[in-house]
């Protein structure tokens, strides 16, 4: 096991050095069979080799902020992805093609970007995490994601022992999802970025990051400006990583928001007499998406609400759950359970979990 000390993500004691929440941002999780850090993707390739040959199963970490790890932990081999790498490989009339380490941390990478004059990634300023997870969740917040401005994604393809790189087509994006998530069989390595050389930011999407601009849906203002006002809403949501400030022991949002059939949504507004209209958004094919924190307050879950051991939901966001004082997965998962189960029973509609579980089940 490594010096707990010596990794920029761990802020547990060396006494603690054993339980893998020390890697995660819930800071929850139990121990690891072997531990290896790889800082070349070299490495990072051979390490998985090598479990491979004596049959152990792989749990990659990198910023460890989307990932749910079970109080038993992981028996086979982790590895603690620290790759760091940004270049601009090439330029052409779309813009430059950013190629960028998988372990390199997610929001130094949008700083990086913007005081190169290079936009397209300022409305996913603030989220924790690595370079290399987004793909995998096609991350996306305040109107943009990443599958719009990924061109490809370099991998190590474990059944073909062999590094590849995917098209954008071949990594099958969709909301909050992709070919990579709960699949062992890729290695993200790099993820090659399209972003236009402009100091202007990608039109605003998002009606809350409109309204705190000031300006209209579609419009574009300075590409800094926008990642000032997101920064400023994440912290007041308690998405921001901040040692002093247990609301952000958390994975962020742990419920996706639900995409709805144009049934399940009439279903759905037929219950809603005391509960008045939810907001919405049309959705490809006719389907609506309905924000789950809605959901959940209305299904009598509000910010502050308790589950046993120290969990709750953030006090300053109803998707987050956060660890607030030495809890346990179990006691999260309980929760996150309450509140799935609980949202059913008020309006039928199921939640799903947006964070990776690991060696554990909602």
């Amino acid at each position: 096991m490594p010096d707990v000390s010596a990794d920029p993500l761990a802020t547990a004691s060396a006494a603690h050095a054993s339980s893998l929440g020390a890697y995660t941002t819930l800071r929850l999780g139990g121990p690891a069979g072997t531990v290896t850090v790889a800082t070349e993707a070299d490495e990072a390739v051979a390490t998985v080799r090598a479990a491979a040959r004596r049959g152990a199963p792989v749990l990659v970490l990198a910023g460890g902020s989307n990932v749910v790890i079970g109080d038993a932990g992981f028996p086979g081999a982790v590895l603690l992805l620290r790759t760091r790498g940004v270049e601009v490989v090439d330029r052409d009339s779309r813009g430059a093609l950013v190629r960028v380490a998988a372990g390199e941390p997610w929001d130094e990478l949008v700083a990086a970007t913007l005081r190169q004059g290079l936009s397209g990634l300022e409305a996913l300023s603030g989220i924790p995490g690595s370079a290399g997870a987004t793909p995998i969740q096609n991350v996306g917040a305040y109107g943009q994601e990443v599958a719009r401005t990924i061109e490809a994604v370099h991998v190590y393809d474990r059944e073909a022992d062999e590094r590849k790189t995917l098209s954008l087509p071949e990594c099958g994006f969709a909301y909050r999802s992709s070919i990579f998530k709960n699949n062992d069989r890729w290695l993200v390595l790099e993820v090659d970025f399209r972003l236009a050389e402009s100091a202007t930011s990608a039109p605003i999407r998002y009606a809350e990051l409109a309204r705190q601009l000031g300006v209209e849906i579609g419009e574009r203002v300075a590409a800094e400006r926008v990642r000032e006002t997101v920064l400023k809403l994440r912290a007041g949501k308690g998405m921001v990583l901040d040692p002093e400030d247990p609301d952000t022991r958390s994975v962020g949002s742990f419920f996706t928001n639900p995409v709805l059939s144009a049934q399940q949504w009439a279903d759905v507004q037929d219950r809603l007499a005391d509960a008045g209209e939810p907001p919405s958004w049309p959705a490809p094919n006719g389907t609506v998406k309905v924000p789950a924190a809605w959901l959940i307050e209305k299904a009598g879950f509000g910010k502050g609400y308790a589950g046993r051991d120290g969990v709750a939901i953030s006090s300053k966001h109803t998707l987050a759950l956060t660890n607030r004082a030495g809890g346990s997965t179990d006691a999260l998962l309980d929760l996150a359970r309450e509140i799935r189960d609980g949202v059913k029973d008020r309006f039928g509609v199921v939640l799903h979990p947006e964070p990776v579980l690991v060696n554990c089940a909602l």
